[in-house]
């Protein structure tokens, strides 16, 4: 009778993966006084070598706060950038589609995205190919169904749709198909400036609103070593003029575009930061930025980049350290360079994720999904990496040990040699104790053989199969979709928005 009575009625489990703390203590790879010889030096790099700043207008910018320009040079003294570092806001309040979505970023917050802006995707069944706009808008779905992905990511390129026009798509399909923090590239002001009306409007914020809270996020990536070109300039002063967020991420390769040694090159990293930072500073103090760093080792034999080594553990470890040095949310990466959805990806990723972890990143890109160095995105692969993912996130919640836990009730349940199958607090608690498994097989190898004896990666093509035939996603406006899609319709009529170079 209790049987069918709890048959009758199962208890899902309650699970909160949207606002996650890091419960890890941090690592340190160096001290405290090689942490500041290398805020010291970065900051000796930006006053004596300065940075190469393409845009015109960035370098006005630079040169009315106090900069030195000498052509396409820029020399920016360290009293520059320690009022930066004092204007730029150490918690972040990001306004998502719904807001049980709404996040902060801070030191302290977890908030994870997988893979991203990867020419190819990849999966079982379709096999490698160029991105898509199908691609495209089925890993959003994907990445949407998981709440453990707080912040929609580019993804793959959709390189069917033209570029001109791309960020139309990009930007609808983020908002039809998903409530989180979206994603803007920054190819230029008009493509930018479209992909900040087209957000506003349909989710209902006024200019007023928008411009006080970021609504959007994009990735600024430096040209290593000391370089920052037109659009990323351009992009930090579009997103800092508005109020939006950037995340700033120099990619530097030690050995290749940076210094071969981890310590040298998260310095030469960190002064790429400051000085975009800067930048976002002198165009409105207080303007929203999240230091970043996405450092790795390239492969001496080959020079093809490698991720998940001990060199890219270091790395993050070391910019974890500057990131506190400066008290500023931090965004860090994971990643793989395996060729396929493998044992070694699986490693690579893994041991990038915890470096992450272990460094007390803020925000962790290319957490799931990521192959080759970040040309392609494996479908299967995101739904392996999410396992691991969720885990984390259980782990974020800590475990209780109040007299409930404790259970003395159960221990006088049971006598000695006896089994807790039959306890009370077992049977309270047998449906939401334990994590469920999304693509992990816990069956016994006769059952498992029985079962078509598939592993982890086939598996993963039937949970993600399933994900996409069921359809979901956020409930959409319709008479708000009516008025993006006129819109999108009339500026593609107009030519669009080539973006710039």
């Amino acid at each position: 009778m209790a049987r069918r009575s709890r048959d009758k009625a199962p208890v899902v489990r309650d699970v909160n993966y949207r606002q996650l703390r890091n419960p890890f203590p941090v690592m340190e790879v160096f001290s405290a006084d090689e942490i500041a010889s290398m805020h010291e030096t970065a900051l000796r790099t930006l006053e004596e070598l300065g940075m190469k700043i393409l845009l015109p207008e960035a370098r006005h910018m630079f040169a009315k706060g106090g900069a030195r320009v000498d052509r396409e040079m820029v020399y920016i003294g360290r009293d520059m950038v320690e009022a930066a570092l004092a204007s730029a806001p150490k918690s972040i309040e990001c306004r998502a589609g719904a807001a049980h979505r709404d996040m902060v970023l801070e030191l302290g917050a977890l908030t994870f995205q997988p893979g991203a802006g990867a020419p190819h995707a990849t999966d079982l069944k379709r096999g490698r190919r160029p991105g898509s706009a199908r691609d495209y808008e089925e890993l959003v779905r994907l990445t949407q169904h998981f709440d453990v992905f707080q912040m929609v990511a580019p993804l793959i390129e959709p390189q069917d749709v033209p570029t001109h026009l791309r960020h139309y798509f990009m930007t609808q399909t983020q908002l039809v198909h998903s409530d989180k923090f979206p994603f803007i590239f920054s190819r230029g002001t008009p493509q930018v400036m479209e992909s900040f009306e087209m957000l506003s409007e349909f989710r209902g914020v006024s200019a007023a609103e928008f411009e006080a809270t970021p609504h959007a996020y994009t990735i600024i990536n430096t040209n290593s070593p000391r370089t920052l070109d037109v659009p990323m300039a351009q992009g930090l002063i579009d997103f800092a003029k508005h109020g939006q967020l950037s995340i700033v991420t120099p990619f530097t390769l030690m050995g290749a575009m940076a210094p071969i040694t981890v310590a040298g090159a998260i310095t030469l990293s960190h002064s790429e930061v400051l000085a975009a930072l800067t930048l976002t500073q002198l165009v409105k103090p207080g303007a929203p930025v999240c230091y970043g760093t996405f450092t790795s080792n390239v492969d001496m034999k080959s020079g093809a980049p490698a991720f998940g080594t001990p060199a890219h553990f270091q790395a993050s470890l070391a910019a974890g350290q500057l990131a506190r040095f400066t008290g500023l949310p931090w965004r860090s990466a994971a990643g793989s360079a395996s060729n396929s959805n493998d044992v070694q990806a699986a490693n690579e990723n893994q041991m990038g994720l915890w470096g992450c972890l272990m460094a007390g990143a803020t925000v962790i890109i290319h957490s799931a999904g990521w192959l080759e160095g970040g040309l392609s995105v494996s479908y299967e692969k995101l739904i392996t990496d999410v396992e691991v993912l969720n885990m984390i996130a259980e782990l974020c919640g800590g475990a209780k040990a109040g007299p409930d836990e404790i259970g003395f009730a159960a221990l006088q349940e049971v006598d000695p040699s006896g089994h807790f199958f039959a306890t009370t607090q077992t049977m309270g608690r047998y449906n939401t104790e334990f994590y469920e498994p999304i693509v992990h097989d816990y069956a016994n190898f006769g059952t498992w053989t029985e079962r078509g004896a598939q592993g982890a990666n086939e598996r993963a093509t039937g949970v993600w199969e399933r994900i996409l035939a069921e359809g979901t996603g956020p409930d959409v406006d319709a008479e708000k979709l009516a008025h993006l899609q006129a819109y999108i319709a009339k500026r593609t009529e107009a030519g669009g928005a080539p973006p710039e170079s």
